[in-house]
Order: structure tokens, then sequence, then C-alpha cells
């Protein structure tokens, strides 16, 4: 009996080093995607206006690194904010810990290199060499062009500095050690020609981060079909908002949608006439940027509609808003 008692102790021994190993090796050997690149990007004017159209209208960077006015409908960006970072993506949402958008600004990023800022927006490793969350879809710009990354990067040096500390990122466990498992190598591409409306309408979709929005996510981790909406975001304590179902379905979908519809439904927010109605948080409210992708152009938005036309039609009717006592 002893001996079997000596022989369990020493495999539970044996286990335990390994987790520990384990542990210990996710904990501080990873992330391992590589040193930032030596690179000096090109401050043109070709650079810094594709980068200003993707950082506010496609990839939209500016809308979660500012102060967003969620007094009124979409929470349109506050004048004088852009890049200052501080935005909180946190529990309430269904992640695993509290995110807070960093300052993008030179108050903040002027002792980065080109090189380090592009890692971290590719591949989700920091300066200091710490795992980025996937709040910030390095997954997604990994596939870009990386022209388009560096036109972005070009933009935000061209931001004026907003004096601001941003309060530190933590995650709960157990994804503060499985954090450093996140980040992923580049995978990157070429954009597409723009006649080939499909695979430009992917690309964008890519940028735009449309998926991560549109499908169902639980901590953090995706949970639902591609596409079909459900995501929930607590947006008070009285009211909770679900992503819509944005794939081909003619019922629960946008199937039944025209180009005209939807291109219509971007653009009216782009009219400077337009006055965002106040947001009664009890009843109306989302986290769409509608007055950033308002800004795509229509050829942009066209080859998007056209790229989610061909998605898998998924039945799935959303419940747009539940209110709670």
């Amino acid at each position: 009996m002893k001996n079997k008692l000596k022989i369990v102790s020493y495999l539970i021994g044996i286990l335990l080093a390994i987790i520990i190993a384990l542990l210990s090796y996710v904990k501080f050997k990873l992330p391992n995607v590589g040193d930032a690149p030596n690179l000096k990007v090109e401050l043109s004017t070709q650079n810094i206006e594709r980068g200003k159209y993707l950082a506010n209208h496609v990839m939209v960077c500016i809308d979660c690194h500012s102060t967003r006015d969620w007094s009124l409908y979409s929470g349109p960006i506050v004048k004088g904010t852009e890049g200052k970072g501080g935005e909180s993506f946190d529990q309430r949402f269904g992640f695993p810990g509290k995110y807070v958008s960093k300052n993008l600004t030179p108050f903040h990023l002027k002792n980065w290199t080109d090189g380090e800022i592009f890692r971290a927006i590719t591949t989700g490793v920091s300066k200091d060499g710490n795992a980025l969350f996937p709040i910030m879809p390095f997954h997604n710009y990994g596939q870009l062009d990386e022209n388009d990354i560096n036109a972005v990067i070009a933009f935000i040096r061209t931001l004026p500095s907003v004096p601001f500390d941003v309060e530190p990122s933590s995650s709960d466990f157990p994804i503060n050690f499985i954090i450093n498992t996140m980040p992923q190598k580049a995978k990157f591409t070429t954009i597409p020609n723009k006649l080939n409306t499909l695979e430009y309408g992917k690309y964008l979709v890519t940028a735009a981060n449309c998926y991560d929005c549109h499908t169902k996510q639980e901590k953090g981790k995706f949970v639902g079909e591609s596409f079909a909406g459900g995501m929930a975001f607590k947006l008070s304590d009285k009211l909770t908002l679900r992503s819509a179902n944005i794939t081909s379905d003619k019922e629960s979908g946008i199937g039944n949608w025209s180009k005209e519809l939807f291109i219509q439904k971007f653009k009216q927010y782009e009219d400077s006439s337009f006055v965002l109605p106040k947001a009664n948080l009890n009843e109306l409210q989302t986290v769409m940027p509608w007055t950033m992708y308002a800004g795509m152009t229509v050829d942009d938005l066209s080859a998007i509609y056209t790229y989610l036309q061909s998605t898998k039609a998924v039945k799935n009717k959303v419940e747009h808003f539940s209110t709670h006592p």
C-alpha cells in the first residue's frame, strides 16, 4: 500500500512539474512572433491620405482609440479626442478582462519605431513584447496588404499629440496565461483588383472586421455561425444590444436587401445636415460606428455588399434589443 501511495505521489509530482513548466513557458516565453521589422514608413501625401481613409472609415482604428459621445446615437467621436485612447472593452461586453484602447498620438507613440507599431497592428505584440488581446483585430490586419498597414502608420504619425495616460489592460484567469498564445505571425496579401468585386469585397470585410462583431462571441471566443449576428453588448443596466445577422438569409439576414438600400443605410449618416438623435439608453442605441463607416466610398460599400450576399445563408433571427428590470 505504501509503495502504491509513493507511486501515486510521484506521478502527481511529475504532473505538477509538467503543468508548472508549461505555464511558465506560456507566461515567460510567449508570445514569439519575431522581432519588430526594421521599417521606416514614407510620410507621403498619398500614404497619409490612404491611411486616413482606412483608419477613419474602413478599419476604423480611430473609432476605438478615441472618446465616443454615447449621449448620441451610434456614439460619434468627440472632436479633439481622435487617437487619445481610453475606451474600455470589459466584462460587460462578455470579454474575459478589461481591455483599454491605447493612445495612438505622439504623446504615447513618440518612442515607438514604425516597425514596432507595424508588429503590434499585424501580430498583436506590443513594443514591450507583451501580448495584446484580439479586441484589436490583429488577426484580420495581418491578412491585409502591407502597404495599407504602412499607410495607416503614416496617418497615425500625423495625429496631434493628446496628453492622456491610459490605464493598463488586464485579463481574468486563465486568459492572463492564454493571451500569450493569441499573437500570430502575419499572412499578408495584396489588395485584389477592384474589378474582382467579390475578392475585393472580402478584403474590405476583413479590414472592417465585420466578422468580429457580427459573429456571436462568449468570453472572447467565437461560438456562433459566421456573420449570423447575436454578439451581445450590455449598453446599460437596463439594455442589451445584439449585433445583426448580415448573412444572405432572406428572412433573418440581408438577403432581401438591394445594393442601393445597403449603401443608403450607411450613407444616410454622411450627410452633414443629418442630426444624430439623442440616444435613450433605455430604448435605443448601437455600438455600430455608422458615422465613420459612412465615409466609405460607394464602390467600397458596393463590394462589401457583393461579398456579404455570397456568404452562407444562416437562419438566425436576432433579438436586437432586450431590456432588464
